[in-house]
């Protein structure tokens, strides 16, 4: 059955090497999260590899990618990068990309910088805190975890970032919605995530400013998405006014920040049904 046995493949990129997977058979459609690495697609991926070949991949320094300068930031630019030779590696173009929170972001990038190589981007919540009114006030925020994470650790920092992003029940959520709750296995996967995210990822990728503008001039299609029971939450918020920049709807997923993991089988429906629209 197409899709059952994910081909595991590395390669190099300039300063990293990716490890990623590819399963399925169709039209080629990439999953890039940030700073999640594949394994939290997979969900979506089994469903969708009966009808897309799909492939996920870890992002550089992340899971199973290395890199060789580990004091370095990773700019969504530098990560856009990776993907576009990626998929010029994959040699099938252009693709169908669904991006998450920072991956979103990187998707946004890459459309910017290889607009050719995307046929859509589904831009699920990209923190795209730039285009917020209150973004001076978000930025300090962010900054002061970063201060915090030199500071006082890990633990502490994430502690600080999830309230801050309002990863969690939202006041005036209906009770019992699904929210993501990360299983024991992928709390230790993303532990060895931690020290990458809060130190490389987290201020270089809420720093980037979409360039509006290149973003509707581009021939790829551009759908951002939001999950249904995440207002309120900071990613929410910013794909809201994003899409608003755009002068595009918002198209609304199953499940919060991260439905695609918690109800991959519903969000893995509305997704085809995103990238078969016709428009």
């Amino acid at each position: 059955m197409p899709g059952s046995d994910p081909l595991a493949q590395t390669m190099d990129v300039p300063g990293a090497h990716l490890y990623y997977q590819r399963q399925g058979a169709g039209p080629l459609l990439v999953m890039i999260g940030s700073p999640m690495d594949n394994a939290g697609f997979a969900g979506l991926a089994r469903a969708l590899a009966d009808r897309y070949t799909v492939v996920t991949y870890d992002p550089r320094g992340i899971g199973h990618s290395t890199r060789e300068d580990a004091t370095q930031d990773v700019t969504p630019e530098q990560q856009a990068d990776d993907v576009h030779r990626l998929l010029s590696a994959l040699g099938a173009e252009p693709a169908h990309v669904f991006g998450s929170s920072g991956g979103a972001v990187v998707g946004l990038a890459l459309v910017t910088a290889h607009p050719g190589q995307v046929r859509t981007l589904v831009a699920h919540e990209p923190p795209v805190i730039e285009l917020l009114p209150d973004r001076e006030q978000v930025r300090a925020q962010i900054q002061d975890i970063y201060d915090t994470y030199r500071a006082d650790g890990a633990d502490k920092a994430m502690a600080e970032f999830m309230v801050q992003a309002g990863l969690g029940e939202v006041p005036g959520q209906e009770a019992g919605a699904p929210h993501w709750e990360p299983s024991p296995e992928q709390l230790a996967t993303m532990r060895t995530a931690t020290e990458m995210f809060l130190g490389h990822l987290l201020r270089p990728t809420t720093n980037y400013r979409p360039d509006v503008e290149a973003l509707r001039a581009s021939p790829a299609r551009i759908v951002v998405a939001a999950g249904a029971t995440s207002k309120g939450q900071l990613a929410h918020r910013s794909a809201v006014t994003l899409a608003d920049r755009l002068g595009t709807p918002v198209a609304v997923f199953p499940g919060d920040h991260a439905g695609f993991a918690t109800l991959p089988e519903q969000c893995a429906l509305v997704l085809d049904q995103v990238l078969t629209q016709v428009t």
